[in-house]
């Protein structure tokens, strides 16, 4: 099941950057954590506001991202 409705934009939080929920942490901010190897677990011990739904819509909010086509200029 889709969790990206947890996604939202404000242009007056965050500089307008995608967050979780209107709270103050940005989608980045879980990506880049667990890019460096945090696990799901340790991300929400650390940050015990954020729900398991909320990983979940930072990495279908990426996937989404990359889904584009590259065009090639000759």
């Amino acid at each position: 099941m889709s969790e990206i409705h947890r996604i939202t934009v404000d242009p007056e939080q965050c500089g307008g950057r995608p967050t979780l929920r209107n709270l103050r942490i940005r989608v980045k901010d879980v990506l880049d954590l667990l890019a460096v190897g945090a696990s799901p677990a340790e991300i929400l011990e650390d940050c015990p506001v954020l729900e398991m739904g909320d990983i979940q819509a930072a990495l279908e909010y990426a996937a989404r991202q990359s889904d584009h086509p590259v065009l090639h200029v000759a």
